[in-house]
């Protein structure tokens, strides 16, 4: 096998350790969100890239075509990218809900601020 027969795995690969250092490393909530869209886009090509068949052709019987296609996992992933854009919308509006209540978007500031608001109460 050869390095360019399998370049959508290796492009994953990247994907998964940058989307997980992004997430790991970034203290800012906005980063947090793109890092986790940068992972969820490798999820979705390492599922979808095995389910390519050259020469196959959509499952509608004919006496022309011997090898089909399974249009399961496309279906899938298309509801993926629906879900991921939702909770990525939803997690948006927490991340403006909470700009809103602590004026910041840095964890360990956040963390800080609630601290002492604890304290406080």
């Amino acid at each position: 096998m050869d390095f360019l027969d399998n370049i959508n795995y290796w492009i994953a690969m990247f994907q998964i350790v940058m989307g997980l250092f992004i997430v790991i490393a970034s203290e800012n909530l906005i980063k947090t969100l793109v890092g986790l869209g940068i992972f969820q886009s490798a999820v979705y090509i390492i599922y979808i890239s095995p389910a390519k068949i050259f020469g196959g052709t959509a499952p509608i019987l004919s006496e022309n075509y011997v090898i089909y296609a399974n249009p399961l996992p496309h279906v899938l992933i298309l509801t993926a990218i629906v879900v991921g854009v939702a909770t990525t919308a939803l997690g948006l509006a927490l991340v403006v809900r909470i700009y809103e209540a602590f004026g910041t978007l840095e964890e360990d500031k956040i963390q800080e601020i609630d601290l002492e608001d604890s304290r406080n109460d």
